[in-house]
């Protein structure tokens, strides 16, 4: 064997801790952007922000929230899939991440489960169906035997194409046989801006945004879309206890990272998620508004969403839904 300098076994060392600092130990580098597919007012907005106030400080670096709404979320995905596999770039998705696949086959400019590293599943809620008053409208069955009297007459906004309040409503009309008018919009933020000055009628849509407005006397809530009532809301009852028996529908948000995204960065932002998560100042505001924080594995979470898309896509099936 060879004589080696000490000096240069020495500077051989520090490379291989330099190396293996460079993982999770040196990340982030510079600014993190979360990509969120909705615009500013929503529930994924809300949920973005405040995920982005909490790692900036976990991380030690700013979590820029980036709005990218529309597209029935496609732009805002594909925009993910192509960036950087390196954790600089995260995507808050949601429901809609598993129902495009079904809605949208053979059209999508990725792969739902090969392009993303799974993080965690954040937090899951239930939707509410909202009403303004004009409609004059109190419960799921006025709502029925209005779109009844009315077949087309009636119309229902929603955050997109394929979005959960969308694909929420149309299961609606196939449990219910009810013919209602889709007007889609660009996120919940301005869906809700319409609802509330009366320019739609109704919409399903999370209750984080929605609750407050109902609170206030803005608008109704006629019913959760969950299988059993929300704590936060036990006083509104569910679609199915409401004549319609089965229907279930729930919102979702995860936290993914392009494929390829190193296990290490992987691993961080996991850990340092889950801590957020079970911290009164997050907890407790999703809590209060009918959203439960979750924080799984990244297994667990790749499997939730392979589940997802087979339930959607027999759900689109089975109701003829479409893209509008």
């Amino acid at each position: 064997m060879r004589w080696v300098p000490a000096f240069i076994v020495a500077l051989l060392g520090s490379l291989v801790l330099v190396g293996g600092a460079s993982g999770a130990d040196a990340y982030p580098r510079r600014a993190v952007r979360l990509i969120v597919p909705y615009p500013p007012g929503g529930a994924g907005d809300i949920v973005g922000r405040m995920l982005a106030a909490r790692m900036t400080e976990a991380l030690g670096q700013q979590v820029v929230v980036d709005n990218r709404g529309g597209g029935g979320q496609v732009i805002a995905t594909e925009l993910t899939a192509k960036a950087p596999p390196d954790g600089h770039t995260l995507f808050l998705a949601s429901a809609t991440h598993g129902i495009n696949p079904g809605l949208r086959r053979g059209k999508l400019p990725y792969d739902t489960l090969k392009d993303f590293a799974p993080i965690t599943l954040v937090a899951e809620s239930p939707l509410v169906f909202i009403a303004h008053p004009s409609l004059r409208v109190g419960n799921i069955q006025e709502l029925i035997a209005a779109a009844k009297s009315r077949p087309g007459r009636i119309n229902y906004a929603s955050s997109g194409p394929g979005t959960g309040g969308h694909l929420s409503f149309e299961m609606l009309k196939h449990y219910a046989g009810i013919d209602v008018a889709h007007i889609p919009y660009k996120g919940a933020g301005p869906a809700l801006v319409d609802l509330i000055a009366g320019q739609v009628q109704a919409m399903c849509t999370s209750p984080l945004p929605a609750m407050p407005h109902v609170k206030a006397g803005r608008l109704k809530a006629l019913g959760m879309t969950s299988r059993a009532r929300s704590r936060a809301a036990p006083e509104i009852p569910t679609v199915a206890e409401q004549g319609v028996p089965g229907y279930e529908s729930t919102l979702w948000y995860a936290l993914l990272a392009p494929a390829a995204t190193p296990q290490a960065v992987i691993q961080r932002v996991h850990a340092e998620t889950l801590k957020i998560l079970k911290s009164p100042d997050i907890a407790g505001p999703l809590l209060a508004q009918g959203a439960e924080p979750i924080g799984n594995s990244p297994q667990e979470l790749q499997k939730f969403i392979a589940v997802e898309i087979e339930r959607w896509t027999k759900v689109i099936e089975q109701a003829n839904i479409r893209a509008d």
